[in-house]
């Protein structure tokens, strides 16, 4: 499998594509996002896996996002999702609201080629009443003993960030396996990774249990630090001034804009927080 660029791999996400997106400590592709938003994606429905922060915050102020099918859409410490909490409030996004073994569920029962999963611990909540595509259901192995089938959730497209890839398209993920998990569901997957590594992962012996088989991977990008502001697990930590510096210009439409023009600018290249100018004690 060949190698592509940052923008043949987004050029692969249609318009409309309903997409699987990790949440930001297990491989949000935020260069990649960069790239979709650079080019100006519309009306995807975006499945969070399980929750989302600032990965879904960009597409959706960025007017890329018809649908949240989420458990949670937030920045974690640095607060709230400014841009998911305005479209929520202007009516501007659908939101299919849901709980995170619910999401788990459904894209297991998609992994496992099965209409639909059981789960028993969101009985008697009121996300019941919200979703038709979840039902109450008698176990047909104990009468009187209810549980909930959930749909089986079955993305266009995977999308995440990984360690390493070779360049037979297998990709290497570490100890995380909610890739593995989004692939095996999806019709296809999207990967970038730190590194392009020489071999074949799948002969490796100490890693290929944690290795992703070529079949399930549609497309690879080399994109170092493509997790950028977020963490990549333990070779780099989230940049906590520039995540700051979003939390609070993304407040307002005309931050997030000026915020939207930096990074489409160069989508693999993490940006600086611009300083702010000291103030001077009066003459």
């Amino acid at each position: 499998m060949p190698v592509e660029s940052l923008e043949a791999l987004a050029a692969r996400i249609p318009d409309g594509a309903k997409l699987a997106i990790a949440k930001d400590d297990t491989g949000a592709a935020i260069a990649a996002t960069r790239a979709l938003l650079a080019r100006g994606v519309r009306d995807l429905h975006l499945v969070c896996v399980p929750i989302a922060g600032l990965q879904a915050d960009l597409l959706i102020g960025a007017g890329c996002v018809a649908t949240v099918e989420s458990s949670g859409v937030s920045l974690g410490e640095f607060g709230a999702a400014p841009r998911f909490n305005a479209a929520v409030r202007a009516g501007s996004v659908r939101v299919i609201d849901a709980t995170c073994p619910a999401i788990y569920a459904g894209l297991q029962a998609s992994q496992k080629g099965i209409p639909f999963m059981p789960l028993r611990g969101i009985l008697e909540t009121d996300l019941l009443a919200r979703r038709d595509d979840w039902k109450v259901i008698e176990n047909p192995f104990t009468a009187g003993d209810r549980i909930v089938a959930i749909s089986a959730i079955r993305p266009d497209l995977a999308l995440f960030h990984a360690v390493a890839a070779d360049r037979f398209g297998n990709v290497f993920l570490g100890r995380d396996r909610d890739g593995l998990l989004m692939a095996h569901a999806a019709r296809g997957a999207l990967v970038t990774v730190e590194r392009i590594v020489e071999g074949n992962l799948l002969e490796d012996e100490a890693r290929s249990g944690s290795v992703l088989p070529a079949i399930y991977v549609s497309a690879i990008a080399e994109v170092p630090h493509g997790t950028w502001p977020i963490r990549v697990g333990d070779r780099h930590v989230d940049d906590a001034n520039w995540l700051a510096h979003y939390a609070a210009q993304a407040r307002t439409e005309a931050g997030f804009a000026r915020l939207l023009a930096e990074l489409t600018e160069a989508p693999g290249k993490p940006l600086e927080v611009p300083q702010q100018p000291r103030e001077t004690a009066p003459a």
